[in-house]
């Protein structure tokens, strides 16, 4: 017997707008305000960001898909938890930049080898150049201990950003095993599908030797939408 999940909830509006207010942009459906899980206001600061999300509301068929909307997801996250709890979500981050994807490297095969050099390096490089944060490489599994004054340096831009973008960040960091990655997208010095490719390197490598199952196929291509909406929603903040 197949298994379902629960029901989506029936489409129960018409219309969904953007009304600019002094603090934001807010979303009504059929003249009323759309409110978080945790009830407060859906108030977003970027009017390209607001009309995003209004269009994923306004896309929904019958039902209302959440699944679909990821770009009201990541809005209803800033509000709800990282405004509340940000140093939370600040010390995840920084976890992250301590045992960066691109800081482990395999010391076989050689194709392997060179392929994350050859790809990953670069990353590092402007890391280094663009804020000062030099991260050390190692093989295998072994945690490595990150120069304080690297980790003070990631430290430093992550502090720097907004709710907003931080929520950004923390999602497309928790996608790609890489902080290094997501502050590559969010200076555009990489985009999303560059940043999905690097990260799944790994992987790549390895199914184009031995295949990939469906499982696995699946994991990655919902891997890529979260890249993909999470990069989407920095740079609709940048607009």
């Amino acid at each position: 017997m197949s298994e379902t999940g629960p029901a989506k909830p029936k489409r129960f509006y018409k219309d969904a707008q953007l009304v600019s207010l002094e603090a934001g942009y807010a979303v009504h459906l059929d003249g009323k305000p759309v409110r978080t899980p945790m009830g407060k206001l859906l108030i977003i600061p970027v009017q390209a960001l607001g009309e995003a999300v209004v269009g994923e509301w306004q896309a929904q068929g019958d039902a209302i898909d959440p699944a679909s909307m990821p770009l009201c997801g990541y809005a209803n996250t800033a509000i709800d938890r990282v405004g509340k709890d940000r140093q939370t979500v600040f010390d995840n981050l920084m976890y992250f930049a301590g045992s960066d994807l691109l800081c482990y490297r395999a010391d076989q095969p050689d194709d392997l080898v060179k392929r994350q050099s050859e790809n990953w390096q670069p990353v590092l490089d402007w890391v280094t150049r663009s804020l000062g944060a030099s991260l050390l490489v190692t093989t295998g599994v072994l945690p490595v201990d990150q120069p304080e004054e690297s980790l003070r340096a990631l430290n430093d831009k992550i502090s720097g950003l907004d709710d907003w973008q931080l929520t950004g960040v923390a999602s497309l960091a928790a996608a790609c095993g890489s902080v290094v990655l997501a502050l590559a997208v969010v200076d555009a010095h990489i985009d999303a599908q560059q940043a999905f490719q690097l990260a799944q390197l790994d992987e790549n490598f390895q199914s184009e030797r031995w295949g990939l199952d469906e499982e696995a196929q699946a994991r990655q291509q919902q891997l890529q939408k979260d890249v993909t909406s999470a990069s989407l929603f920095l740079s609709l903040l940048e607009q």
